[in-house]
């Protein structure tokens, strides 16, 4: 055999071996990931409620994003339309990939939000919600008040996580996209 046919053969083994850790990275089990309670403020606070619009929580949402990812390459956006959408980049074999999570939020009791996940787009491949989310918790680094739960298909917005100063708490009230009427208390600790 001639040097070019073993270049060739090494090559093509190293394609597969690849593309077959790549599969079996992807599909191996993702494990539960708990919610944690909501981080209790003082004995006293006064509270404010807010209104906001869609476009409010995006920009603020967004802003929280950009602060806790910093310089990551990975860009990581919440749009907020009738529903909420995460979109973001995968790269794949040197190919940037869009990717474009559609989420429907709820109010938890303890204030803080809860994206269940309805569909993915990403590119024009077909791929299972939990495994984009999955790629997305392993890729991209997001801040901790944000928990990716790929076998759940939920994403986990911990509001009393939130890097407010002055130990300012932020609640979530009601979030009703289809009418724009978004309620959020602030919560600030008496001294």
């Amino acid at each position: 055999m001639n040097k070019w046919k073993i270049a060739f053969f090494l090559l093509a083994a190293l394609i597969v071996t690849g593309v077959i850790a790549l599969a079996v990275w992807i599909s191996r089990p993702v494990p539960s990931v708990d919610i944690p309670s909501a981080q209790a403020v003082g004995k006293e606070a006064d509270h404010l409620t807010v209104t906001a619009t869609k476009e409010d929580l995006q920009g603020i949402a967004n802003t929280y994003i950009a602060q806790a990812i910093g310089s990551n390459r990975i860009p990581v956006d919440l749009v907020i339309e009738d529903d909420v959408l995460l979109v973001s980049e995968l790269t794949v074999f040197a190919v940037q990939l869009p990717v474009i999570m559609h989420f429907d939020p709820e109010v938890m009791e303890d204030g803080n939000l809860l994206l269940k996940q309805k569909s993915v787009e990403v590119g024009n491949l077909n791929i299972p919600p939990s495994t984009v989310l999955k790629l997305l918790g392993d890729t991209v680094d997001l801040p901790g008040w944000m928990i990716v739960r790929p076998k759940e298909e939920e994403l986990f917005i911990d509001l009393s996580r939130l890097p407010v100063s002055g130990n300012v708490k932020v609640k979530a009230k009601k979030v009703d996209l289809a009418n724009d009427d978004i309620e959020l208390e602030i919560l600030i600790p008496r001294k």
